[in-house]
């Protein structure tokens, strides 16, 4: 006996194989192409949370889950919700979504980056990168001088201290992103201290400036040299 719920199973499993085998969705549908997927995933602390020095486990496991990883979570929901959208939404709706996707995307970006520049042992000694920053500010101190008091203008706040390579000036520079939206226009992070009081809240209360000790005692200046000679050969390659 066909019913009405066969009719409608068949309809089903007939445009599921017709979707299948042609790759394409029936006329009227979002397109829904990789930009929409939702799939970013948590990447894992690059180091062992117990061994940095003057950051406990606790604050960067905290740091990690809650903070990175509800970025990374919130960001595929936003893709999810603009997947959705169709010549009839309201602009106010895109245009909270596309603010969301910009804050979260970079929130997840910036976070994996300041994690991976974590775990070293906080010096840059006779390394391309003292050098860059010596030719940039003067001396390599100069630069740690003005990258801590940025720091500390940002501390009771929000933001993150970023050390970019800025490939208009083809050299490094320090900037002031007050908060996850706020970036350089042509620009590479490679050092990022994420000054946010949840990054040093649960060690250290309000006092950024211990914080900052801390974070500088346990750079990965390896991490930071990768990054400088990668955006040192991207600026060759714009050149040629």
């Amino acid at each position: 006996m066909i019913t009405r719920r066969n009719i409608l199973m068949g309809s089903i499993l007939i445009r599921g194989a017709s979707i299948e085998q042609t790759g394409t969705k029936p006329a009227g549908s979002p397109a829904r192409g990789e930009a929409f997927l939702g799939n970013h995933a948590v990447k894992p602390l690059p180091f062992d949370a117990k061994k940095l020095t003057g950051l406990s486990e606790k604050l960067l496991v905290s740091h990690h889950d809650k903070n990175y990883a509800g970025a990374v979570k919130n960001l595929n929901g936003v893709e999810a919700e603009l997947s959705k959208v169709a010549p009839d939404t309201p602009g106010f709706t895109l245009a909270g979504l596309e603010a969301a996707k910009l804050k979260f995307t970079n929130s997840m970006i910036l976070h994996e980056l300041y994690f991976e520049n974590l775990g070293g042992d906080g010096s840059a000694a006779g390394s391309q990168a003292e050098r860059a920053l010596a030719q940039a500010y003067g001396s390599h101190a100069r630069w740690e001088e003005l990258f801590r008091a940025l720091g500390n203008a940002l501390g009771g706040g929000s933001g993150w201290a970023i050390l970019d390579w800025d490939f208009h000036a083809r050299a490094p520079r320090i900037y002031w992103a007050g908060d996850h939206t706020t970036a350089l226009a042509f620009g590479a992070p490679l050092l990022v201290m994420d000054m946010y009081e949840h990054a040093y809240a649960i060690d250290y209360g309000a006092s950024a400036k211990d914080y900052i000790d801390a974070f500088f005692k346990n750079i990965q200046w390896a991490e930071v040299e990768r990054r400088l000679a990668r955006a040192q050969k991207a600026t060759a390659a714009l050149q040629g």
